[in-house]
Formats: structure tokens, C-alpha cells, sequence
């Protein structure tokens, strides 16, 4: 009998200090523990490059470590579906960005819903793509593509990190606007874009810059246009696609941001929001995102971003109806 008594007691007493634990932790000020943020691309490409430069500076203004994990596949679809069933606590967040909601207008069944299962905390970057081929293609400018593609005695191939990614798009587009023809050849991540173009399985891709200009820079890729509006500094003498087709749909920049799990706490918008403003405006984390092709850009407030999310959502949904692009 004093036996059972004990345990009872025991485990009252673990019982009370399991509730004492969640509630001090619950009382905690944010961040009081190290914040993870999920980037849905292999490690080394261009996106997964840029959120560890911007990490420490995000850290050191949360007072707290940022670990990067990397949850690559279905084109970002396993990392945002994630990161919307993480604990609603401000510790999981996601590298959000326009392949999100592509993917979503692209398979609407999705188990995550892109403007509704997330919080938009800011943007931080944004980026085009480059139109890349190999340095030892015979196509030197993009005149030459062209005329390669519209000729039609080879059916080119361009690659890119999967269905309803930037590259796919970019592709797509730059095929259509040219009423020409090509195959889609898609991989796993943006990271196997430039290996496919050097091993000679594809022949161009468009490429997000902060993956291509390193590998334009180190004499392995060529590249032929921007899809910028305007040329990049980092590329000089690279001219602008929209100023060669002549096509507003030819600009594209693709975009990225810090999201939270819907229902995570005011608190822990406010201070990330804060946070990334602060790592933004560090000359170093600027200097690092510009050579690598990234723009710097900050929204006005968490709801701001909110809406441009929502915005974005439609313009690309209408973009993949002129391209005619599908999941399957």
C-alpha cells in the first residue's frame, strides 16, 4: 500500500512538473531556442547558398542559432507541407517563394495550400534566371539558340530542377514565345542543372543566377540572356531576354521569403520581421546576395508581404495557362 502510494505520488509530482516545464517554456520570451529554417533546395545551389549567408546575420539579430536544414523534392512541395505541419511556435519556418504557389496552381490537391497555411514574414531576395548552355556548346549567343530551335533538325532539351520549377517555366516560356519546340528533362533539384549541361544531357536550361553565375564565372557554362529586366552587373554584356523577344512574359524573377506555419504567434512574426530587416541591411550579407545575382528586398511589413504572396499567386496561375504546363 505505501508502495502504490509512492508511485501515485511519483508520478503526480512528474505529472506537475511536466505542466510547470510547458508553461515556463510557454512564458519564455521568442526566440528562446535555436530556429530552423527549411529550404526546399540541395545543398550547395544558389537558394540554399543564400539563406547561410543571411543565417548569422538573422541569428545574431534574434540572439538565438539559425539552423538550415535542406528537405529537397516535388519541386518544394515536401519541404512546404513540412514545414505547415511544424508546431505552430515560431521555430520552423520556411524558404517560401513563386515555386510554392506554381506548384500549388499546378496540382490544386496538394495537401498544403501556400497563401492560406503560412505566414508571410518578409521577403528577403529576389532573383532571375540565366539562360545557361555549356562552355563548350556551339551556341554563343542566344540568337544562335534560337535559330537552332526554330530550324528544327535537332529537338533540343533544357533542364531544370523539376516540374513547375523556375528553370521549367523559363524554359517553357522562352519555347512558346518562339513557337518552336524542345523537351523538358527535369531532375531532382536546381543543384543538377549545370552537371546535365556539362555532361552534354541537356543543351540550355534557365538557371536561377545565384546558381549559374558561379559556374558562368568559373568558365564551366556560358551564359546567353537574363530573364531581369534589366542586365545584371554581375554578367556583363549578358543581355536581357525581354529584349530580344520582346515579351513582357519573358521577365521573370523569382522571389524568396521567410513563412511561418499559419497560427504561429504575433510575437514571432514581429521579432523575425524585425530580425531579417536588421541582417538585411548589413553591407556584407548585400555585397554576398549581389554577387551571386540576388537583389536585396525587404517588405514593408509582414502584411504586405501577405498581400504580394496572394498577388504573385495569380499572376503565375495565369503564366502557366499560357504556357500550357501540367503536373503530368
Amino acid at each position: 500500500m505505501e508502495r502504490r502510494t509512492f508511485c501515485l505520488g511519483a508520478l503526480g509530482a512528474l505529472g506537475a512538473n511536466l505542466i510547470f516545464d510547458a508553461t515556463a517554456r510557454a512564458a519564455q520570451p521568442y526566440p528562446s531556442r535555436a530556429v530552423h529554417i527549411v529550404v526546399p533546395y540541395a545543398a550547395g545551389g544558389g537558394p540554399d547558398i543564400m539563406v547561410r549567408q543571411f543565417a548569422p546575420g538573422l541569428g545574431s539579430a534574434l540572439g538565438q542559432p539559425i539552423v538550415v536544414e535542406n528537405k529537397v523534392g516535388a519541386g518544394g512541395v515536401l519541404a512546404a507541407q513540412y514545414v505547415a505541419q511544424a508546431a505552430p511556435d515560431g521555430y520552423t519556418a520556411l524558404l517560401g517563394s513563386n515555386s510554392h504557389l506554381i506548384q500549388k496552381a499546378l496540382q490544386p490537391s496538394l495537401m498544403f495550400d501556400p497563401v492560406n497555411d503560412f505566414l508571410p514574414v518578409t521577403l528577403i531576395a529576389t532573383s532571375p534566371t540565366v539562360l545557361v548552355v555549356s562552355a563548350s556548346s556551339p551556341y554563343r549567343t542566344v540568337q544562335d539558340l534560337i535559330a537552332a530551335l526554330q530550324a528544327g533538325t535537332r529537338k533540343l532539351n533544357f533542364a531544370s530542377g523539376g516540374i513547375g520549377s523556375g528553370a521549367h517555366l523559363g524554359g517553357a516560356t522562352f519555347v512558346s514565345l518562339l513557337k518552336a519546340d524542345a523537351v523538358h528533362v527535369p531532375f531532382k533539384g536546381s543543384v543538377e542543372i549545370p552537371l546535365s549541361l556539362l555532361r552534354g544531357e541537356t543543351d540550355f536550361a534557365f538557371a536561377i543566377a545565384g546558381t549559374a553565375i558561379p559556374q558562368v564565372k568559373s568558365g564551366k557554362l556560358r551564359a546567353l540572356a537574363v530573364t531581369s529586366r534589366d542586365p545584371l552587373a554581375e554578367l556583363p554584356g549578358v543581355p536581357p531576354l525581354h529584349d530580344i523577344l520582346h515579351s513582357d512574359l519573358a521577365i521573370q524573377e523569382f522571389w524568396f521569403g521567410v513563412w511561418l506555419p499559419r497560427k504561429s504567434p504575433a510575437e514571432a512574426v514581429g521579432r523575425l520581421y524585425d530580425a531579417a530587416t536588421a541582417a538585411l541591411k548589413d553591407a556584407s550579407v548585400r555585397s554576398m546576395f549581389e554577387a551571386a545575382g540576388n537583389r536585396v528586398i525587404k517588405s514593408d511589413s509582414p502584411e504586405d508581404d501577405a498581400a504580394f504572396v496572394r498577388s504573385e499567386y495569380r499572376k503565375w496561375a495565369d503564366i502557366i495557362k499560357l504556357t500550357g504546363i501540367t503536373a503530368g
